[in-house]
């Protein structure tokens, strides 16, 4: 998928076929999903598999931290805590371009989108941009 000229794309990297949270699901459920499969976040779908926003560490911190919203932790849903809009790219966009949005906007993972630009297909996080740096450096 590497971009001949360009450097290593996206799609060369990300962790494929990522679980997903749906909106409804209880909130509760999510961080059962995240712990059992050691992941710090989880793109968030509505109904018809659209990505609609993103559930993490810092989310479930934040439900935690706040009073009112651990008080009402049991009937919580994703939706109440997800961040939203995801920022997603696609399978082929750059590396480089990729990481440096991370950079910018601080953030631990981008959603990989489908070329209909709305199915999640994958995940690049930090994890899989220092994968990267060791690779290069191997070299």
């Amino acid at each position: 998928m590497t971009n001949v000229g360009v450097g290593p794309c996206v799609g060369d990297f990300m962790t494929p076929e990522p679980l997903v949270a749906f909106e409804g699901m209880p909130l509760v459920d999510a961080a059962g999903l995240m712990d059992e499969h050691n992941i710090s976040g989880l793109p968030v779908v509505d109904a018809s598999g659209a990505l609609v926003g993103v559930v993490s560490e810092t989310d479930l911190l934040h439900a935690r931290t706040t009073e009112g919203l651990w008080h009402a932790w049991p009937g919580l849903s994703v939706r109440h805590l997800m961040t939203r809009p995801a920022i997603s790219v696609g399978a082929d966009s750059n590396l480089e371009d990729a990481a440096g949005l991370m950079e910018r906007l601080r953030i631990h993972r981008l959603v990989v989108v489908a070329d209909d630009g709305r199915t999640p297909i994958g995940i690049l996080s930090v994890s899989d941009l220092v994968h990267s740096m060791a690779l290069r450096g191997a070299r």
